[in-house]
């Protein structure tokens, strides 16, 4: 007989007690402790992988053969796993809902089937009738394709048992469960153990497997930290569902570098690639319009070109309003008060409002400059040279600090046809000539220099 026994697990960090808290001990998250039952069974677990006893080996008697990746059809895809798929991968691409996970993993799978392998597409979300829909909206016919609506995870295992597809994808593991466990479909203990067993799948019958997971409110994938380490490639979608644009970054990736990211735009056909995001951005822009400037960003190690708008009014209260989108609300306020400190500009009464075109999100700190110089432009109602690009971090006393990988973004600037760059004067010193002679580079020390060069 087995026994059960209550337990509190986490749903954030899963992490487990015998008594309830209103926070966990663990990650300090409140309201995130949810009852469930513990089996105390005799059964081995994972028995069917049993493989024969791995012996130590020299590191330099290990030998080593060329990847054989499959190419998935989707360029921005491939290089973002770096060179394609890799057999015998685990990857795990999470999102918000309806931002397109399921859209893209069905391209992938129908892409991959017309090129002669088995692909098994497990929805279990959606009826076979719903995913065939879509699959005929964006073109997905392949004979290779299978659809299997299922959320017991013994029949899907039975099911890759008896077919050894090549690529299995998970839609998603959070519906799946296994009947063993007491606990319900998503909590901890189902993903956590169902993702292990998908990890002795794909490593011990070579069989590319792709999950899609649920994110929580937060923006986190949804489920135990240990799902994103047992996994190769976590693939995070981003993006404004009023936008038509998808950012997909690699977060972790065992087969390549982590810093890579893709952009797709969503259409009635499905995802479609953007090979040049810097021009999809900068084609609706207004020329002649104040409070508007151009700002190369890094996006992993992509640059684009992004515009950063501003608006600032007389505000019809006593409390002003300062709203942004796409930019963090605190580094906001913080540009604020360095244009009222270091510059002098009465922005206490005004309403300020600062947004980025397109829908993307921006956290690295060297947009600082571009944002306050939107402001100031808008504050002065006088516009910006459209030839002209603005780089640089803004610190408290209005210095202007140095940022990263600055010549990929000058080379940006200048394949986009900008003719000059203000940016930070130190920065100048370790800039080889090659790039001096592209396009005209404008040094500058404090706030007040560049407000100076582009606006007084």
């Amino acid at each position: 007989m087995t026994k059960q026994k209550v337990i509190w697990c986490c749903q954030e960090c899963g992490h487990n007690q015998t008594k309830w808290a209103g926070c966990c001990p663990a990650c300090n998250r409140w309201n995130t402790l949810v009852e469930e039952f513990q089996q105390d069974t005799k059964e081995r677990r994972f028995s069917h992988n049993e493989q024969k006893k791995s012996y130590p080996i020299a590191i330099n008697d290990v030998k080593i053969g060329a990847l054989q990746r499959v190419k998935s059809g989707i360029d921005e895809f491939d290089r973002l796993l770096g060179g394609g798929v890799a057999p015998g991968s685990l990857s795990l691409i999470g999102g918000n809902p309806g931002i397109g996970k399921s859209t893209l993993m069905l391209q992938i799978s129908n892409s991959l089937a017309e090129q002669g392998l088995t692909v098994l597409y497990v929805c279990g979300e959606e009826s076979i009738e719903q995913t065939s829909l879509r699959a005929k909206r964006i073109g997905a016919q392949s004979k290779n394709l299978l659809l299997l609506n299922e959320t017991l995870f013994s029949h899907v295992k039975h099911s890759v048992e008896q077919l050894k597809p090549d690529i299995l994808v998970i839609d998603s593991i959070q519906i799946m469960y296994k009947s063993e466990l007491p606990s319900a479909p998503g909590s901890v203990s189902q993903v956590r153990e169902i993702a292990t067993d998908l990890m002795h799948i794909a490593k011990g019958q070579t069989i590319s497997t792709f999950i899609i997971g649920h994110v929580t409110k937060t923006g986190e994938i949804a489920g135990p930290r240990v799902l994103e380490h047992i996994v190769d490639t976590v693939l995070d979608f981003e993006g404004d569902k009023q936008h038509g644009y998808r950012l997909l970054r690699s977060i972790k990736n065992r087969f390549g570098p982590t810093d890579h990211i893709a952009l797709f735009q969503m259409h009635q056909e499905g995802l479609k690639e953007v090979s040049n995001p810097s021009e999809i951005f900068l084609q609706e822009r207004s020329v002649e319009s104040s409070g508007s400037v151009v700002i190369p960003t890094m996006e992993g190690n992509r640059p684009i070109l992004i515009e950063v708008q501003a608006l600032v009014t007389a505000s019809a209260f006593s409390n002003s309003s300062r709203r942004s989108s796409g930019l963090d609300q605190n580094r906001l306020a913080l540009l604020l008060a360095v244009l009222e400190k270091r510059v002098g500009y009465s922005l206490h009464s005004c309403d300020v409002f600062v947004s980025v075109a397109g829908g993307l999100k921006i956290t690295e700190p060297a947009i600082d400059l571009g944002i306050l110089l939107a402001i100031a432009s808008s504050f002065c109602n006088k516009p910006i040279d459209e030839k002209t690009a603005v780089l640089g971090e803004v610190g408290l006393g209005g210095e202007i600090r140095s940022v990263p990988r600055l010549e990929s973004r000058i080379k940006e600037a200048s394949q986009m046809g900008f003719e000059r760059l203000i940016l930070p004067e130190r920065c100048l010193k370790s800039l080889p000539k090659s790039l001096r002679g592209k396009i005209r580079l404008v040094g500058v020390e404090k706030v007040e220099e560049a407000i100076r060069e582009l606006i007084s």
